[in-house]
Parts: C-alpha cells; sequence; structure tokens
C-alpha cells in the first residue's frame, strides 16, 4: 500500500500541498488560484473529485489565497482553527468550516491528519502529519526553529515537506531591510537550509524515502545549493526541490523499501472505471 503525494506550489507565491490514497485525498493549505490548482492537477493525473478536505497551516495569504473559491466549487469542508480563521478574513460563506484542534486526529476516509503546533509569526500556525496505510507523511513549513513537536514528527514520517527558506549568506547579503531579514531569521520565521539539515542529519528516520526541500525564497536561496547540501547527507533519501513555479511529479510512498521512487502513473492514482475531470 501507498500514498501518492506533490507539491503543487511551495513558496512565498503560494502553497499547495496534496496527499492521496487513491480513493480520498485532502489538500494542505491552497495558496494558487482554483484554475492554477485544476491544471496543476489535471497535468499530473490527479482528480479533483478525490479532494475531500482543505486543512489551513496558518492565515497568511500564499497559504490561503485559493480556498475561498476551490472550496465553494468543489464543496469542500475547510479545517482550520478560530484564531486562524478570524485572523484570515476569509469569506467562507457557503463553505463548510470545521475546526481542529492539536494533537487530535482529523478523520478524512481512511486518512487521518493530525495537526500539531510550531513557531511561526501567525495567529495559531500547525504544522500537519498525514497518514494512511501504515504511512505518514509530514508537512514541515513556515517554521522559525525546529521545535520538539516538530522533531517527534519528524521523526515518524516516510515522506516529509521539509522548509529550506534561505541561506544565511545570502540573506545576511540580501538588499532586503535589517527588519525583515531579523523576521525571516527569528524564532518565528522561516527555517534556514542549515537548520533543516540540522534536523534532517540528527532526526531522519532510516524509512524516510523522500524530502521535499520546500519553500525556497526566491532572493535568497538557490535550489542547486540546498538540493547539494541535503545530497550528501541523503543516506538513501531521495531529495527533491518543490518549486516555487510548477508542481512536482507525483511520487508514490510506501513504507515498503521495493518501490520506494517510483513515479505514479495514471493508472496508479485513478480507480478502475473512473475517468479524470482535473519568502
Amino acid at each position: 500500500m501507498q500514498l501518492a503525494i506533490t507539491s503543487l506550489n511551495s513558496g512565498s507565491n503560494g502553497n499547495c500541498y496534496y496527499i492521496g490514497n487513491g480513493r480520498e485525498a485532502v489538500l494542505v493549505d491552497a495558496g494558487i488560484s482554483c484554475r492554477e490548482t485544476e491544471r496543476r492537477m489535471q497535468r499530473l493525473g490527479l482528480s479533483m473529485r478525490q479532494v475531500k478536505a482543505i486543512f489551513v497551516s496558518h492565515e497568511h495569504s500564499d497559504h490561503i489565497k485559493g480556498i475561498p473559491v476551490l472550496a465553494r466549487k468543489y464543496k469542500l469542508p475547510v479545517y482550520i482553527t478560530p484564531d486562524t480563521l478570524y485572523r484570515s478574513r476569509m469569506d467562507l460563506s457557503g463553505v463548510e468550516v470545521l475546526s481542529f484542534t492539536g494533537y487530535e486526529p482529523v478523520q478524512i476516509g481512511s486518512l487521518s491528519v493530525t495537526g500539531f503546533p510550531k513557531f511561526h509569526d501567525a495567529a495559531d500556525p500547525h504544522s500537519f502529519v498525514i497518514e494512511g496505510n501504515g504511512i505518514k507523511i509530514g508537512v514541515f513549513t513556515d517554521i522559525g526553529a525546529p521545535c520538539d513537536h516538530v522533531i517527534r514528527h519528524f521523526q515518524q514520517c516516510h515522506a516529509a515537506f521539509l522548509e529550506t527558506n534561505y541561506d544565511d549568506g545570502m540573506l545576511e547579503q540580501s538588499y532586503y531591510p535589517y527588519y525583515l531579514k531579523r523576521r525571516i531569521s527569528g524564532n518565528h520565521g522561516h527555517m534556514s537550509n542549515k537548520q533543516a539539515l540540522e534536523l534532517f542529519v540528527a532526526h531522519k528516520p532510516a524509512f524516510m524515502s523522500h524530502v521535499f526541500l520546500s519553500h525556497l525564497s526566491k532572493d535568497n536561496n538557490c535550489p542547486k545549493l540546498a538540493k547539494s547540501l541535503f545530497e550528501t547527507c541523503a543516506d538513501g533519501t531521495e531529495v527533491v526541490v518543490a518549486s516555487r513555479f510548477e508542481e512536482t511529479a507525483v511520487y508514490n510512498i510506501s513504507s515498503q523499501g521495493d518501490i520506494f521512487g517510483r513515479t505514479l502513473t495514471v493508472s496508479d492514482i485513478t480507480p478502475a472505471g473512473e475517468q479524470l475531470s482535473l519568502f
């Protein structure tokens, strides 16, 4: 058994992550437009009809701006904490809005989604672990520092979207004003290549098949640099850069070692007889 995962977009221009099991799927955040989400899903051979819910990590616009239209069009429930909903100022009229609580799993079909608190400059920020078929996928982005919550969950994951937002030297030499540099590098900002790599090396479980370097800054990081840093310490884990410009491939994540790293085909992710529809 396996889970299918992809980053539809990752960066300050929009974040959206897909995790599914061939019958149902969830989105963590929806920070790109409904139309662009549909286009990218369609290119990957994924069906929006299998998406059953959207989970919201926090209220920043690059994580929520596509939610109102997407949720209304596909009648998707939106799981969001009360403080995040209040600060988001989203118009979710006509949408089923449901609250979640940290460390209390939410069941979406046979998928289990657990949120937990993290350090970030938002009202009530959460990261998520999605579990199904004995496999755990983590979404660990927009984190100022890797707290115990993050470390504990990272150690359990077969694959993870892990923030590598900036390179320390590039940020220090950038044109950003001082206050913004301090915000990004502070304990409630974003995680650097160095911080993420230290977390990866110290706490990566032996069974982690893939790590997706996520939320890379356009100005203060380099995809090739970040990937090369991780590949030197990967020890069998495939390193993938989640782009801010396009979707990644769909990866098939298994709890068994024999099919790690295989990219899914349309037949893998579409039940028999179903026709495909789509900082």
